[in-house]
């Protein structure tokens, strides 16, 4: 089995970081989590017991600025993890989770450890909303997808997460700088941060976040909800087939090493077999 590293770092964020410390830890062991809290104002909850859990200085105010030292400083710590002997490391947010598709009957170190990777590997990206009228507001007494059923299939989610070399990410994790991409096959980023209306009114009103210039990036993201809500949805199976050839095939001419989707807003029901995984 392949020594396998998941990273991130996180400001304020308790409610998607426990969720995180506990799929990646049952995923590929707590003793493989890195997580860097974005200032020293912070205090390690509890939950990150057994982890490797760190304070560090804030990196920037304004979110551009931010974003890339925030890569910059994530893409240097996962090169030290590939030389001090880890095979892979997995790059995400707190709100972000790679799922193995569970009709394989593998876990995610399993998965990772029978692919032979070269510089990175992708997931396909499916970015949850809410259903309005539909789907209750989220809370934490039973798993995210027992409470959402429905994801847009969005390029901006399927990113070189997994990383085999060292590489430097771009803002987000959403490029690597000089390499292309290759989505892998039965293997998902499901992306949380904008699945609740109600989640994300409180964000627009933290004070933190309005600061450094975030107010704009999430009323923009917000129209996944819209789309969750008023657009029908597709077979997930098929549709999610079709997605991988075309972002492997199709990309914006402004970024050629990220995927595109023809500006297709897919919409797709989860399958069932996905429900108790996060």
């Amino acid at each position: 089995m392949k020594r396998i590293a998941a990273i991130t770092m996180v400001r304020n964020d308790d409610f998607y970081l426990s969720k995180w410390v506990e799929y990646y830890g049952a995923q590929l062991g707590r003793d493989n989590l890195f997580i860097y809290f974005d200032g020293t104002d912070q205090v390690i909850p509890s939950f990150c017991k057994g982890t490797h859990a760190e304070l560090h200085e804030k990196i920037g105010n304004q979110v551009v600025a931010a974003e890339k030292g925030r890569l910059r400083f994530l893409s240097e710590n996962a090169q030290k993890l590939l030389a001090n002997g880890y095979d892979l490391v997995i790059g995400v947010d707190a709100d972000e989770f790679i799922i193995v598709d569970p009709k394989l009957g593998v876990n995610l170190k399993e998965y990772l450890s029978s692919h032979k990777i070269g510089v990175s590997l992708s997931a396909l990206g499916l970015d949850f909303g809410q259903k309005l009228g539909e789907e209750a507001d989220i809370t934490d007494a039973a798993p995210f997808l027992r409470q959402r059923h429905y994801a847009q299939i969005g390029t901006r989610y399927t990113k070189p997460s997994i990383v085999a070399k060292p590489c430097v990410w771009g803002s987000g994790f959403h490029r690597i700088k000089g390499h292309n991409f290759h989505i892998a096959k039965d293997l998902y980023l499901f992306h949380f941060g904008y699945f609740d209306m109600k989640r994300l009114q409180d964000r627009f009103g933290d004070r933190d976040r309005i600061s450094q210039g975030w107010g704009s990036h999430m009323q923009k993201r917000a129209r996944t909800i819209q789309y969750t809500t008023q657009f029908p949805a597709r077979d997930f199976d098929r549709w999610t087939r079709i997605a991988r050839i075309i972002q492997t095939l199709c990309r914006p001419p402004y970024a050629l090493n990220k995927p595109a989707m023809l500006e297709l807003k897919i919409v797709v029901r989860i399958p069932e077999r996905f429900a108790d995984i996060v």
